[in-house]
C-alpha cells in the first residue's frame, strides 16, 4: 500500500474512532433514534450535493429495494444501536466491541456459502469471544441492566454489519460503491423519520449542538464513506479490512483524551484478545 492509501486508512481509522465519542456527547441529548436519523440524513444529502457537483446519478429506479436495504442494515439500526449504547456505556467500550464485525462476518459468510469457515477462523471465533466475555465483565459488579442491554445493542450493530456485508455480496455487487455510500444512508435517514416521532426527546437545540451533529454526520459518515470506497477502489477490501485494528485504537485514544475515560489492564487485555481473534479470521 502507498503512502497516500496509507494515509487514507489511517485518517479512516481516527475518523471512525471519533464517531463513538460524537454519539457519546449527542445521544444523551438528543435520544437514539434522532441521532441516528440526522446522522444517516445530513450525510446523505451532503454526498447527493457532492454528486450534484461532479454530475454522478445514482440509479433510483433500478436500485431503491436494494438501496433501501442496505440503508437499514448498514446504517440504520446499527447507529441507533450505537447510540443507544452511548448512553449507557463508555465510547471505548463501544468501539472495541464494534471490532467483532469481521468475525460474525465470518459466520454468516460461512452460513451462506459464500465463504467456508476454516479452523484458524473458527479458532479466531472462539479467541475474539473470550474477549468479548472479558470486557463485558470488567464493570459487572453493580452494573445496571441498560448496561448488558447497551452491550447487546453493540452486537445487534455488529451483526447488521455481518447480515449486510453477505446481502451486498449476494444481491448488490453491481451497485457502485458510491450509489451504496449516498443512497443507503439517505434511505436510513427516511425510515427513522417517522420513529424520531414516536419517541419524541426534549431538546434545547443550540447552535453549537446543531454544528456538532453536522460534523459528526458529514464527517464521520459522509466523508468517511468516501474515503472508505476510495480504499476499497485503489487497493481491494482485504486491505481496507485492515481498518477494524485500527478503529479501536483511535476510539480508546479519543475516549481517554477527551472524555477522561479511565482504561483498565482486563479491559486492554480483552480488546487486544478481540483483535488476536479478528486477526485470525481476517488472515485466512
Amino acid at each position: 500500500m502507498d503512502k497516500k492509501n496509507t494515509t487514507r486508512l489511517i485518517v479512516l481509522s481516527a475518523i471512525w474512532g471519533s464517531s463513538f465519542i460524537f454519539m457519546r456527547i449527542i445521544a444523551p441529548v438528543l435520544g437514539p433514534i434522532l441521532t441516528a436519523c440526522l446522522r444517516c440524513l445530513i450525510a446523505g444529502l451532503f454526498l447527493l450535493g457532492v454528486f450534484k457537483l461532479t454530475n454522478y446519478k445514482i440509479n433510483w429506479k433500478k436500485d431503491y429495494k436494494e438501496l433501501l436495504i442496505i440503508g437499514v442494515l448498514n446504517s440504520a439500526v446499527p447507529f441507533t444501536m450505537f447510540s443507544y449504547a452511548a448512553i449507557n456505556i463508555p465510547a471505548s467500550l463501544s468501539t472495541v466491541l464494534n471490532s467483532t464485525t469481521p468475525m460474525i462476518g465470518a459466520i454468516l459468510a460461512s452460513t451462506f456459502a459464500i465463504e467456508p469457515l476454516s479452523l484458524k477462523k473458527s479458532i479466531g471465533l472462539v479467541v475474539g469471544s473470550i474477549g468479548v466475555a472479558i470486557i463485558s465483565s470488567v464493570n459487572l459488579a453493580g452494573s445496571s441492566p441498560s448496561y448488558f442491554l447497551s452491550i447487546g445493542a453493540c452486537l445487534i450493530a455488529t451483526t447488521c454489519y455481518g447480515i449486510n456485508g453477505v446481502y451486498v455480496k449476494l444481491k448488490a455487487s453491481h451497485i457502485e460503491p458510491k450509489a451504496i455510500a449516498a443512497g443507503s444512508q439517505l434511505f436510513a435517514g427516511l425510515v427513522l423519520v417517522p420513529l424520531t416521532f414516536i419517541t419524541p426527546v426534549s431538546i434545547n437545540f443550540t447552535f453549537e449542538l446543531f454544528l456538532t451533529v453536522v460534523a459528526f454526520a458529514v464527517i464521520c459518515s459522509a466523508i468517511a464513506y468516501l474515503l472508505f470506497f476510495e480504499l476499497i477502489r485503489n487497493v481491494g477490501p482485504t486491505k481496507t479490512l485492515t481498518v477494524t485494528f485500527l478503529v479501536p485504537i483511535f476510539g480508546i485514544t479519543w475516549a481517554t483524551l477527551l472524555l477522561k475515560e479511565p482504561i483498565t489492564f482486563p479491559f486492554v487485555m480483552g480488546g487486544l484478545i478481540i483483535l488476536m481473534g479478528t486477526y485470525f479470521v481476517t488472515s485466512s
